[in-house]
């Protein structure tokens, strides 16, 4: 029997509002109220101690895209970011649009991942929107939810079918909102420096018609829709009004979209060219409403590597994305506690650990005794830089180089054994 005290920490449960300082007892891979016997015992004086952090929306690039990230290098990535747990997205090569493919990822996590990995599965064949996937079968084989991210299922009467039958089956859906049409050739948002730099404009409608669609639909149907990385004002304007409503309508922010804005683009760096596209100031002041009044319960990172050589690229040419696993909580807490003061540790944590886990009917996200110990130990104050040659990610493709950050993930453990520390601190004796 294995037994580990993490002694004197803050110890912030969200899920059972749990603040106050304490030792947390983990025995043979869960959370225990025993004492007895400890084998080891870890030093948090000074920490958070909090459930293992949750992102519900990364891009692992198997099978197909190994050069961009691997399910090995993805998930150390996230445990030097202080998550136990990731969900894949399914616009992989080929698709997770099939029972063999998700069985294969699925072989794949067992063999490689340093933490847990989930995975989605596609909404459509092919992500192509014509034809509804074989839904059943692959709940049956484990997906945790369906979303066509990377793409939008455009005709209603196919995504009407999706949301059906995922109602049936008990498993939400995660729309990845954009309305092609409006989209077309477009790089980045439409609207001043779209015009000077003489690129096609992304309007912000593209994304809340469809936002606007799924609330429509989750009230039809009564089952969950969450929209993915919502960048636009009006959008949170519409999931706030639905929610009041009690309509079951969710979204997600992502950091880069907090913290930068079109005009980050001027000096055409593909860096900062995203899906959905960086948008105004004041579509970021309601972002951070948002945040701040509820109307956004989750926050995820996105992360999306791509190849040195292909960010390289002209801005027409050059793919949607950026990095985000190791800097995503740093950014939360840099900016929404310690900056702008929007929300507390526990508020915070919430939208990293139980509100995830319930959207997704996860067993975890709490520090309650008979839950999985997985725990996040986290120096809210601690003052670093980010290096992103360093990462462990595969690609490179981050504005965040060279960035002063406030606070940090300095321990992960997944199962009750730790999987990734800041080696130069005391820890353990």
């Amino acid at each position: 029997m294995k037994s580990l005290c993490i002694q004197g920490g803050r110890i912030i449960d969200p899920a059972s509002g749990r603040d106050s300082l304490g030792d947390l007892f983990l025995c043979n891979g869960i959370i225990s109220t025993e004492s007895s016997e400890v084998t080891e015992t870890i030093d948090a004086s000074g920490l958070i101690v909090a459930p293992g952090l949750i992102d519900i929306h990364v891009h692992l690039r198997e099978p197909g895209q190994s050069y961009k990230e691997t399910i090995a290098t993805g998930s150390q990535a996230a445990a030097a970011g202080g998550f136990t747990t990731v969900v894949g997205m399914p616009n992989t090569l080929p698709p997770i649009d099939t029972k063999e493919t998700l069985t294969w990822v699925q072989e794949k996590i067992r063999s490689s991942a340093s933490i847990h990995v989930l995975s989605t599965a596609a909404l459509t064949c092919g992500l192509r929107g014509e034809e509804v996937a074989p839904l059943e079968e692959l709940a049956a084989a484990g997906a945790v939810a369906f979303s066509d991210d990377g793409c939008c299922v455009q005709n209603l009467a196919i995504m009407r079918e999706a949301v059906e039958r995922a109602g049936k089956l008990g498993i939400p859906i995660m729309d990845h909102c954009q309305e092609a049409s409006l989209t077309s050739k477009s790089v980045m948002h439409e609207g001043e420096w779209s015009r000077k730099l003489g690129f096609k404009g992304w309007p912000s409608l593209a994304e809340e018609v469809i936002v606007a669609r799924n609330i429509l639909l989750a009230e039809e149907s009564s089952h969950p829709i969450h929209c993915q990385h919502i960048s636009s004002g009006k959008s949170i304007y519409l999931l706030r009004e639905a929610r009041s409503r009690g309509i079951p309508i969710t979204g997600e922010v992502s950091p880069h979209h907090l913290i930068f804005r079109d005009e980050h683009l001027r000096n055409r760096d593909t860096n900062f060219k995203v899906n959905p596209p960086l948008r105004t100031s004041k579509d970021q002041e309601a972002l951070l409403e948002g945040i701040a009044d509820g109307t956004i319960t989750i926050l995820a990172s996105d992360h999306a590597p791509h190849g040195v050589e292909e960010k390289k690229l002209p801005m027409k040419e050059a793919p949607f994305g950026m990095l985000g696993l190791e800097t995503a909580l740093a950014l939360f807490l840099t900016m929404l506690f310690h900056g702008r003061k929007l929300l507390s540790l526990s508020e915070l944590l919430a939208m990293l650990t139980i509100h995830p886990a319930r959207l997704l009917k996860l067993d975890r996200g709490t520090l309650a005794p008979g839950a999985p110990a997985d725990i996040t130990l986290i120096d809210p104050s601690y003052r670093w830089t980010y290096d992103v040659n360093a990462s462990f990610s595969r690609s490179r493709n981050s504005p965040f180089h060279g960035y002063d950050f406030q606070g940090r993930a300095v321990r992960t453990i997944v199962g009750g054994e730790t999987v990734w520390k800041i080696e130069n601190r005391k820890f353990s004796n």
